[in-house]
């Protein structure tokens, strides 16, 4: 009898047999040919499904900096800030996901693919897309349903309020973090702390103004003392999350730090093996970089953070400014 937790290894082996037997590719949700940057049968099965993250670098290390700049005085702030300021109360704590245990009810190609580290990563199409004003009504609806729930003790007895998301409800891109702060607790809206402000220079760096995404996270509540969730409280909320893409159905989301690239890609990999390279999640086109809670810690990470940036500006074909 075939366990669940075979599965992962089995599915491998699969992949491995059709790349010796020449399919390069499997077809996708959106896409019906392969795009740069898209993980092939045989980079999967060999544990390597795109170029490195130095690779990536190097490709850009012509532009580097002086091309960050050229993008005008937001990008500098962006880039140069120190935000010496900031007193960051986030755990460092190495919160990991467990494997999925969803993979034998679906299967390769009833809506899942093998991801970074032998899990499965959802790849089932987004249903029929919505008028704006049948999104805006559904995310209300579903917004209610977040004020009142009660999955988690320690986070619905100690905030005071859900954190649901914000923004355009039909946007391009999705900017997907972690979990309330302290201000996302008091205000009900995420990012508007100090890690807030440097993501809103960060998209003002990309030619794009807050309004024009939409930002949420990968839990609702604040947890305590402004920890990392843990996997129980992510898997209670994660419903919530999945009917939110569902409704937003966005062209693109970036993760923005471990937490939410590792919920979403269901993997365990670090933070360097998932940025320069691009995932698929129902369609949309994933991306990982640094959370900006991270920046404000380590400001050495933002030139790394910017060249994220600029491979997702180029994929959604929007030009920086030239100096």
């Amino acid at each position: 009898m075939l366990m669940s937790s075979d599965i992962p290894n089995v599915l491998i082996q699969q992949l491995r047999s059709w790349s010796q037997a020449g399919l390069s590719h499997l077809p996708k949700a959106r896409y019906s040919q392969p795009r740069p940057g898209d993980h092939s049968i045989s980079e999967v099965a060999a544990g390597n499904p795109s170029r490195s993250v130095a690779t990536e670098i190097a490709a850009s290390s012509s532009t580097g900096v002086a091309a960050s700049t050229a993008t005008g005085a937001h990008a500098v702030d962006f880039i140069s800030s120190a935000e010496d300021n900031y007193a960051a109360a986030a755990s460092s704590a190495n919160v990991q996901t467990p494997p999925t245990s969803r993979v034998g009810s679906q299967g390769l190609l009833g809506g899942w693919q093998i991801g970074v580290t032998g899990s499965a990563i959802d790849v089932r199409p987004y249903p029929v897309s919505l008028r704006i004003d049948e999104r805006q009504h559904q995310l209300g609806q579903l917004a209610l349903q977040v004020a009142g729930c009660r999955r988690c003790a320690i986070l619905s007895g100690c905030r005071t309020q859900t954190v649901f998301g914000v923004g355009n409800p039909q946007p391009r891109l999705v900017l997907f973090g972690e979990a309330p702060g302290a201000e996302e607790d008091q205000q009900g809206e995420p990012f508007v702390g100090a890690a807030g402000q440097l993501l809103n220079k960060i998209i003002q760096a990309c030619q794009m103004r807050r309004e024009d995404v939409y930002i949420m996270n990968t839990v609702k509540c604040r947890p305590p003392q402004n920890r990392n969730p843990n996997p129980d409280e992510m898997e209670n909320c994660w419903e919530y999350a999945e009917r939110q893409f569902e409704i937003l159905q966005p062209e693109f989301i970036c993760c923005l730090g471990k937490v939410a690239a590792q919920r979403l890609l269901k993997t365990e990999a670090a933070i360097s093996r998932l940025r320069g390279r691009w995932f698929n999640y129902r369609g949309s086109r994933v991306m990982v970089t640094y959370h900006p809670a991270y920046l404000l810690r380590t400001p050495s990470a933002k030139k790394a953070t910017w060249d994220d940036m600029k491979m997702l500006l180029k994929e959604m074909g929007i030009e920086l400014p030239q100096a």
